[in-house]
């Protein structure tokens, strides 16, 4: 698995939002929930970063809301500078379309090429991942670079 991937995954386990936070969906996907907050988003990317820094591997990481809108973003020196659009896109993504951006990569790969015809764009690529909250969907991160980009 993708280093972005790894770190978007991990957070999941990592943090202590208000209830049980999960960043894998179950089927069907869950249903929005109130929108994350500023002071969650930065602990979401707080736990992120310190995964990239372990492996000393410049990421962009952003947070967004359930509508896609950018909540917190953080950049590590050194990230490559695609990462900041892509790590937004991932995230938005995943909370739209209320799956893990590999979704469509692995449709992508199997080729199920439908999804580039939504009005939306999907990222198909490893690293966007719904952040769930008491079984909603509060937002989504996205992870960019590492050299994986």
């Amino acid at each position: 698995m993708r280093l972005d991937a790894l770190i978007a995954l991990s957070i999941g386990s990592t943090l202590a939002l208000a209830g049980s936070a999960r960043a894998q969906q179950a089927a069907p996907p869950p249903d929005y929930g109130p929108p994350i907050t500023n002071e969650q988003a930065k602990t979401v990317a707080a736990a992120a970063l310190a995964e990239a820094k372990k492996s000393n591997s410049p990421m962009a990481f952003a947070i967004v809301g359930p509508a896609g809108e950018l909540v917190y973003f953080e950049k590590m020196d050194g990230t490559q500078l695609a990462s900041v659009e892509i790590a937004q896109s991932k995230a938005r993504t995943a909370v739209l379309f209320r799956r893990p951006s590999k979704a469509f990569a692995d449709q992508y790969a199997a080729g199920n090429r439908a999804f580039t015809t939504f009005p939306e764009k999907p990222v198909a690529s490893e690293g966007g991942v719904p952040i769930i909250v008491d079984g909603k969907i509060i937002g989504a991160i996205g992870a960019s670079g590492g050299g994986t980009d």
